[in-house]
């Protein structure tokens, strides 16, 4: 059987701490230099463009942006450009596309559009010669290194530190910038944190809902894909306001779910969320501060604006014991490519 420490998901993931080291070292200048040209000249709003774990971390741009820095952030379909060929108008926004290899087509067909009608553009890459890079007026690489495994894991941190770290200049953020410089030994941290009971829960499931609010439902996007891509486990992901709207009526006895919490102006409720499922005989794995009937996944205290980074790397130590235990290798999802180039 295979050892969950074998696994090229592991040796990725244990990287994120030193990771996001190198990458704040290295693109210090450049995110100081955009951030006071972004406070000199407001965009109007900020686009993101991006697929996959990288949408993920699309979705976490919108929270952080939104209330950092006020500004509208939506996330544009790459299909208006790609397939129906039409340009919004996005003149004098700011369009953030978010990758790990940098050329799928529909992201730079979808970049491309954003220039041409005036937005300015900036990439987060991980691979920096590629042909997203060569098409921005601003490049911040990811400096994840090379990632072999299909599961994305150290690139998705790194796109999360990226964006906190150009929000934190960019807001003049003097905590938040203090917070991030704690957080490489936070990620180490996390990774030692034992998740063990998500593993012995979810080890036979069948399904389970993955519930974040607010920043916190970027990285409830990002475990929900992970359960599919390596564990053949279906997982849908709603925030813990969306989930009352329908979905609730599927949970009852022994009902899985896993919530991320941060302790935030969110954290109240979800907590009514955690308890209302606990009410009903669910079954309620918790990251974040406990709740009474629920069960406790340890993370280190942090900022909340970190927590989320924190729980997704404790969570990808789980999430791929979890992939061996139910019979998968994490590292070959059936079905799935390490590039996957759409239009």
């Amino acid at each position: 059987m295979l050892n969950p420490q074998d696994t090229l998901m592991f040796a990725e993931a244990a990287e994120a701490g030193a990771v996001i080291a190198r990458q704040f070292a290295a693109n210090a200048e450049t995110v100081k230099a955009l951030a006071a040209s972004l406070r000199a000249n407001p965009p109007r709003g900020i686009v993101t463009c991006a697929r996959g774990s990288s949408d993920h971390a699309a979705t976490f741009a919108k929270y952080l942006f939104e209330t950092r820095l006020g500004l509208l952030t939506t996330s544009a379909a790459p299909s208006i450009a790609s397939v129906y060929g039409t340009a919004p108008a996005l003149a004098d926004m700011l369009a953030i596309a978010i990758s790990q290899s940098g050329k799928s087509p529909d992201i730079l067909a979808t970049v491309d559009a954003a220039k041409s009608a005036g937005a300015r553009t900036v990439a987060m890459v991980n691979v920096a010669d590629s042909p997203l890079a060569g098409q921005v007026d601003t490049l911040l690489p990811l400096h994840a290194g090379p990632e072999r495994s299909v599961a994305a894991t150290k690139s998705y941190i790194a796109s999360i530190a990226s964006l906190l770290n150009l929000a934190a200049h960019w807001s003049g953020d003097a905590e938040l910038l203090a917070a991030l410089e704690t957080a490489p030994a936070l990620l180490a941290q996390a990774w030692a944190c034992d998740w063990t009971p998500l593993v012995e829960q979810l080890a036979t499931a069948r399904g389970l809902y993955v519930i974040g609010r607010g920043i916190g439902f970027g990285i409830a996007q990002e475990a929900a894909l992970k359960f599919k891509e390596t564990s053949g486990l279906h997982a849908e992901a709603f925030s813990a306001a969306e989930v009352k709207h329908g979905p609730m009526a599927l949970v009852g006895p022994d009902f899985p779910l896993l919530v991320f919490r941060q302790a935030d102006e969110t954290a109240e409720s979800v907590d009514e969320l955690v308890r209302e499922v606990v009410a009903r005989g669910g079954q309620v794995l918790i990251a974040g501060e406990p709740v009474d009937g629920a069960i406790h996944l340890p993370v280190p205290a942090a900022h909340p604006a970190i927590e989320p980074m924190l729980q997704v790397q404790a969570f990808y130590r789980a999430v791929n014991a979890l992939s061996v235990r139910r019979g998968f290798n994490p590292d070959q999802p059936p079905h799935l490519a390490k590039v996957t180039e759409t239009l």
